[in-house]
């Protein structure tokens, strides 16, 4: 799962809008298939996610982003879970044209809905409208409460579904697990779905990783083909790195499509020599990230910039008690069709309860 409206490339991008109805049906899905194994199931349905107030001020106009990103995990007894994220999001933007006040939109959206059926940590089996798993940012960083920054990287629409989701069916699971490394992998099948509420687009692809826990590090390929219309191949490359006993990571991709390429690094750290990480100063999260995106040819069909772009983003946040993060931002952006600062400050509160008493 910001700068929703004034930037190009936000963690918007690539979630799928849809009608409230579409929302309504899958929450009644969901309480339906929790309530009816309620007596048998040995877990309880637990409701999270993020609650946040962001602002973005783009060539002096500041925009408003309150945001709501529910998440239920409701497990049928001990082999199928059933997940799904939604997202609320509200946008006070100033009116152009010299007027004064504030224009007022919103979306409501599903990211996914989708059922588990766990066999083993070998095979899990996945069906419904997933998060495609190209590269690492779509299904692991996107959420408010995790990412560190506001915007989504530059590349992260770089796959053939501008949504970030697919419909159909996905195997993901622990293929080797050894004391020095494992190798995790997902394959899915996506159908061609023109229906206004589970909209995709027919493709394939998956992702391969491997962990080596001694050095804490973890490299990974994907590859994805677009397999409607044009067909065209997708393919990205990650590599995260955190160094044991430091409060430091390093997380980094590398995307080439058929008309564009580009990548991003980014690099946090916390100071535990002042009383450890729940200190005052522990607290403090100074972030850093280098992007670039590199036009292979002038067809913009990828959801990336139309010329070759390079940006600088400087963050601090602040992780304060309970679940609550301050962030705040400032990006330096270079490109043929002009150079921009970007200022971003926000709060992020995270979310976790179970739906009811239980075991």
């Amino acid at each position: 799962m910001a700068t929703f409206a004034c930037m190009s490339h936000s963690i918007f991008d690539f979630i799928s809008f849809v009608s409230w109805r579409k929302v309504q049906l899958a929450v009644s899905a969901l309480a339906l298939l929790a309530a009816s194994n309620y007596s048998s199931a040995q877990d309880t349905p637990l409701l999270s996610g993020g609650v946040g107030f962001l602002t973005s001020t783009n060539a002096g106009n500041t925009t408003y982003y309150p945001i709501v990103e529910p998440l239920i995990a409701a497990p049928l007894g001990q082999h199928l879970l059933v997940e799904s994220r939604a997202d609320f999001l509200e946008i006070l933007s100033p009116k152009g044209g010299g007027q004064s006040g504030y224009d007022h939109s919103h979306f409501i959206g599903l990211t996914y809905l989708q059922g588990d059926f766990i066999t083993s940590r070998h095979f899990t089996f996945v069906v419904g409208d997933y998060q495609i798993p190209f590269n690492t940012y779509n299904d692991r960083l996107s959420p408010i409460w995790i990412s560190n920054f506001q915007d989504g990287p530059l590349i992260a629409n770089l796959d053939y579904s501008s949504s970030g989701s697919g419909l159909g069916g996905m195997v993901r699971g622990n293929a080797i697990a050894r004391n020095k490394y494992s190798i995790d992998y997902n394959y899915y099948f996506s159908a061609r779905s023109s229906n206004a509420q589970f909209g995709a687009s027919r493709g394939s692809g998956g992702r391969a990783s491997i962990y080596f826990p001694a050095q804490r590090l973890e490299a990974g390929y994907s590859y994805d083909r677009l397999l409607q219309g044009t067909h065209e191949n997708f393919a990205g490359v990650h590599v995260w790195w955190e160094p044991k006993d430091e409060a430091l990571r390093l997380r980094s991709e590398y995307g080439r499509g058929q008309h564009a390429q580009g990548y991003w690094v980014e690099a946090d750290f916390r100071m535990t020599a002042f009383g450890g990480l729940n200190s005052a100063i522990g607290r403090i999260e100074p972030l850093f990230r280098m992007q670039q995106t590199f036009r292979i040819d002038n067809v913009a069909s990828d959801g990336l910039s139309p010329v070759n772009t390079q940006r600088a983003d400087f963050g601090l946040d602040y992780n304060l008690p309970h679940n609550t993060r301050i962030l705040t931002s400032y990006a330096r952006q270079f490109s043929a069709s002009g150079n921009r600062n970007v200022w971003e400050t926000g709060i992020v509160y995270r979310f976790l309860f179970p739906a009811w008493k239980g075991k």
